[in-house]
């Protein structure tokens, strides 16, 4: 082979991509991937390196974030990537959100997980305000840092199974067997195309069959006035009404109701809470959501305070202060979490069309090469 023939050339070297490319390498397969960027810039980075399993929606979702996660986990071992939370505390502050874990924690779903009150909810997250009634405790979560995890599995890759990546090289064109840049030609086996966001370079006709649209989202980095060491994730009553793992529980109905009515402005703007932390101790706060095909580039101070108001009703962190903002986005469509479709033969464009891309990757990769290739024994 020479240094433009390989057996898989992967489009997108975010976690989507790089999740194709470790289930290829596992193979024997010799891969390459390619990324117009010069590092990973997109939605793969911007966001809380939390890999979420409770709240995901039931079946599919679920069931990719749970295998998602065990790969993580292997792989922060494997790649020295540190793993800063485990765990996740969703605070529940009215009699309608803790109906809610109540019939979480009947389901599937919540095998391992818990309700605690405030004082056994506080050890795992001191700062809880008075407010919390209840929460539902999580083992099966983790925190990493995007920022820095991203790099570190491409350059894992690179060392273990000799994946190349070609940062900087914009792919124009695919068909069966080849992929053009402004370099040349690469030829391939197989092609996964892996765009984020971007379904308009490469096969826009097979994405607009789906309906993608994007969503813009705004998140920020605050430090504490005085160190605070949250052991797990934090999530709120906002999340328990907004996630389809709770959300689509006919017990959730009431709580939606009164969030509708009492927070109109949080949910208008498609307001929930996720906190994690840094290693330095800072906190990764947000989120929002607001849809377009080309969604503007400024943020919102009003929506900032619509989400530092919902982390105040949840954490009693004083003078804390916001050191960083900064606006994601990702790929949606109403009807559907994410597709894979067949643009040509040997070719697969794969896409996540909700904001669980870094909590399903690894389990989404496998299915691909899977179905490419063949289930390999005793997998």
């Amino acid at each position: 082979m020479t240094d433009r023939t390989f057996d898989v050339a992967v489009v997108g070297a975010g976690i989507i991509g790089l999740a194709h490319a470790l289930a290829a390498a596992k193979r024997g397969k010799r891969v390459v991937v390619f990324d117009r960027d010069a590092q990973a810039n997109g939605a793969s980075v911007r966001n809380f390196g939390f890999i979420t399993v409770s709240g995901q929606e039931a079946g599919d979702c679920w069931e990719k974030a749970r295998r998602s996660c065990a790969i993580w986990q292997e792989i922060a071992a494997a790649a020295r990537i540190p793993i800063l939370q485990r765990g996740l505390i969703v605070a529940a502050r009215y009699p309608e959100s803790e109906a809610v874990i109540d019939a979480f924690l009947a389901s599937e779903m919540g095998e391992g997980c818990q309700k605690l009150g405030h004082e056994e909810a506080s050890k795992y997250v001191p700062p809880l305000t008075s407010d919390v009634r209840c929460a539902l405790h999580s083992p099966h979560e983790i925190r990493v840092e995007s920022k820095t995890a991203i790099r570190q599995i491409a350059a894992f890759l690179t060392e273990r199974f000799g994946v190349v990546f070609r940062f900087g090289e914009a792919v124009r064109n695919v068909e069966t067997g080849r992929l053009a840049t402004a370099r040349g030609v690469t030829e391939a086996e197989t092609i996964v195309v892996c765009p984020g966001d971007d379904t308009r370079t490469l096969f826009p006709d097979r994405s607009l069959a789906y309906g993608v649209t994007r969503c813009k989202l705004q998140m920020m980095r605050l430090e504490p006035a005085s160190p605070v060491a949250l052991k797990t994730a934090v999530m709120s009553d906002l999340g328990l009404a907004r996630y389809r793992g709770y959300a689509d529980m006919s017990e959730a109905s009431a709580l939606k109701a009164r969030m509708d009515d009492e927070r109109r402005d949080a949910r208008a703007n498609g307001v929930h809470l996720i906190v994690t932390q840094s290693a330095d101790g800072s906190l990764v706060v947000g989120d929002s959501h607001h849809y377009a095909q080309t969604p503007d580039p400024f943020g919102n101070a009003k929506v900032n305070d619509l989400i530092l108001d919902e982390f105040d009703r949840v954490l009693s962190l004083p003078n804390r202060r916001v050191t960083e903002n900064w606006i994601g986005t990702y790929a949606s469509a109403d009807d559907r979490w994410r597709f894979t479709d067949t643009p040509m033969e040997g070719v697969r464009l794969v896409v996540v069309t909700a904001g669980c891309g870094a909590s399903t990757s690894f389990a989404i990769g496998e299915e691909t090469i899977a179905a490419l290739y063949g289930t390999q024994s005793g997998a």
